[in-house]
């Protein structure tokens, strides 16, 4: 008669099989690149960029290469509105006077402090707007909905008059024109001076989204979306509503006053007409556009923000339009793409694109006969 009792090796395979499926092994590219650490693959996302802008812009022309680097620091300026709104649901309309304040930071730098090294530069101006963000979002802390968004409007109209209020120092209509050394003297020979400029303007945009990055997916980045989410809820939770709030704020200035700068530093020159209220609307639009709560979507907005407009340009040219309409032909545009994204994808392009490969995606089994949820990866 055989014994109904098992051996201990025998009892023991269930339990190891069962270990075996309770942490099962990285299988394929997508699964081992989601294993590594999270500041990591941001880091090595970054390194594979800054590649592919070195081979672009190595086979574009000048022309070209300017558009590249704007879509670069029009990228970080969505990025930092991004962290603004749709992290932290504060509503600004006047995002435009943070790259205001970067732009104459720099240009002011560069015309009583020659020898300031770019970095040094770019780190002041930065600066400068994170102390503007923090009085800014201070005094805004108790505002909400329409009354912040006044605000903002409020020191997007009246920052860009400052410059025709103290035309001496600020220059006027015309503003501050500046020189800034381009590509290093030993590789001008061989490295175009746009090239070399849109290399510096993506290293810099590709430095803070990986921080934005990883603050997002980080303790900060949770309590900004608590807040967005219920503001009661994160104060009985524990969180400090009103600190959260000033600090995305502080981040979102210091976005785009380093983006005001990069602007300066590939324009050479800081004008009041490019910082205009126009510019600060189309930023929350393409904002809106791209995705909200997403860096991807500042990359779609920006593109958008700088292709619409040239392709705005050459309809307007081949239909031979007037000036007047010509210029406004751009902003027609971007309505006629804004209302036609949110009414197709609400969750604008990085949102249609996510829903597109869960949907292409195929369908993975855990192995005990429920299907495995694919991963999101919100705010990337």
């Amino acid at each position: 008669m055989a014994s109904s009792q098992k051996s201990p090796a025998t009892a023991a395979e269930p339990k190891a099989e069962e270990a075996t499926r309770g942490t099962p092994k990285p299988r394929g590219l997508v699964a081992r690149w989601n294993a590594l650490p999270m500041l990591l693959r941001h880091i090595l996302a970054a390194c594979a960029a800054m590649g592919a802008v070195i081979v672009l812009t190595s086979v574009t022309g000048q022309g070209e290469n300017t558009r590249i680097a704007s879509v670069g620091f029009y990228m970080l300026a969505i990025a930092g509105l991004g962290i603004l709104i749709g992290f932290s649901g504060q509503v600004s309309l006047g995002h435009g006077a943070f790259m205001f304040i970067g732009a104459y930071s720099t240009a002011l730098f560069v015309l009583h402090v020659p020898m300031m090294p770019l970095w040094l530069n770019l780190i002041l101006a930065t600066a400068i707007s994170c102390l503007a963000g923090l009085i800014i979002g201070v005094v805004c802390a108790r505002l909400h909905g329409p009354y912040l968004a006044g605000a903002t409007l409020a020191l997007a109209v009246a920052l860009p008059a400052l410059a025709n209020r103290f035309s001496e120092f600020l220059g006027g209509p015309n503003g501050l024109d500046f020189l800034m050394r381009g590509t290093p003297p030993a590789l001008s020979d061989a490295i175009p001076n746009t090239s070399w400029q849109a290399w510096v303007v993506w290293l810099t945009v590709l430095i803070v989204l990986v921080f934005l990055a990883n603050l997002s997916h980080g303790r900060l980045g949770r309590q900004m979306r608590a807040v967005r989410d219920d503001e009661s809820a994160a104060a009985l939770s524990g969180i400090r509503v009103a600190r959260v709030k000033v600090t995305a704020f502080v981040i979102s200035a210091g976005c785009g006053g380093l983006a005001g700068a990069l602007q300066a530093y590939m324009l050479k020159t800081a004008t009041p007409s490019t910082f205009t209220v126009a510019l600060s609307l189309s930023l929350l639009a393409v904002l809106v556009l791209g995705g909200l709560g997403s860096l991807w979507g500042a990359l779609w907005g920006a593109i958008a923000m700088v292709y619409v407009e040239e392709w705005g340009d050459e309809l307007a040219h081949t239909l031979d339009l007037g000036t007047n309409v010509a210029n406004n032909l751009p902003h027609v545009l971007y309505g006629v793409l804004l209302i036609a994204l949110v009414l197709a994808w609400p969750s604008g392009v990085q949102g249609f694109l996510r829903q597109l490969g869960n949907a292409l995606r195929p369908r993975e089994h855990s192995g005990y006969g429920t299907p495995s949820v694919p991963p999101t990866h919100e705010g990337k």
